[in-house]
């Protein structure tokens, strides 16, 4: 999975920072993830932070973030961005070059099913957080990743094509105005998730399956189909 993303790293970066593209992103993705995130701490880590879009938001919002990626590629973006650099550091999830309990927040924002070994993810992240840490996680829902909508109308049916217990490596090749990217993640069970974070010492307080807000969906008509069928699983945990 590292290789899959560094190969594909700036083709992530142009979907990523083209203006108005991602509208994904900006209008229900990211607004309903930052409805479950925590006031500012003393120090918030970005694990799997692509080119650094969810660290920079964060700073916004008065964070002081460490952003971690795989890629050198991606992290070295994060880190050299024009207008907002972020302070970034080139990490495997299961190996965070930190040491125990250095962080009171920290986020895996759609990283969680890019990783080859969940479970060393993360006991990593319960290891580098301090008890009464909190970790915010979104995922593409298990439900979208066993299948799609039968074509692309927006009322078409949602049907499912794979066993949804079995874990799967997938690849996912999208097109859009003019841009092209290739999604490498891993399909888990939503029990995958949640006993991981109950094995590394995290208690779950809340759980949401977001939907896009009536206003995005008027701006976006298409994303009137993930009013239908989350797209998105958005967790919030307290490390014990």
């Amino acid at each position: 999975m590292r290789a899959a993303w560094e190969t594909h790293s700036r083709e992530w970066a142009a979907w990523a920072r083209t203006p108005g593209h991602d509208h994904f992103f900006w209008h229900y993705n990211l607004p309903r993830f930052l409805e479950i995130l925590p006031p500012a701490g003393a120090l918030t880590l970005d694990v799997g932070c692509g080119e650094g879009r969810v660290a920079r938001v964060l700073s916004e919002l008065g964070h002081h973030v460490v952003a971690l990626d795989a890629s050198t590629t991606l992290a070295t973006l994060a880190a050299a961005h024009e207008d907002h650099p972020v302070a970034t550091v080139v990490a495997d999830a299961v190996a965070l070059p930190l040491p125990d309990g250095v962080a009171d927040r920290a986020v895996a924002f759609m990283s969680l099913q890019d990783v080859d070994d969940l479970t060393g993810a993360v006991d990593e992240l319960g290891r580098v957080l301090q008890p009464g840490g909190i970790l915010c996680m979104a995922i593409l829902h298990p439900l979208t990743t066993v299948g799609d909508f039968a074509d692309e109308s927006l009322d078409a049916d949602f049907v499912v094509t794979h066993q949804y217990r079995e874990p799967r490596r997938f690849v996912d090749q999208v097109e859009r105005d003019g841009l092209t990217m290739e999604f490498h993640s891993i399909h888990r069970p939503l029990e995958a998730y949640t006993e991981a974070l109950h094995d590394a010492g995290f208690v779950i307080d809340t759980l949401r399956e977001p939907v896009p807000e009536t206003a995005a969906i008027a701006e976006f008509p298409r994303l009137a189909r993930q009013d239908r069928i989350p797209w998105y699983l958005h967790l919030r945990a307290t490390r014990s």
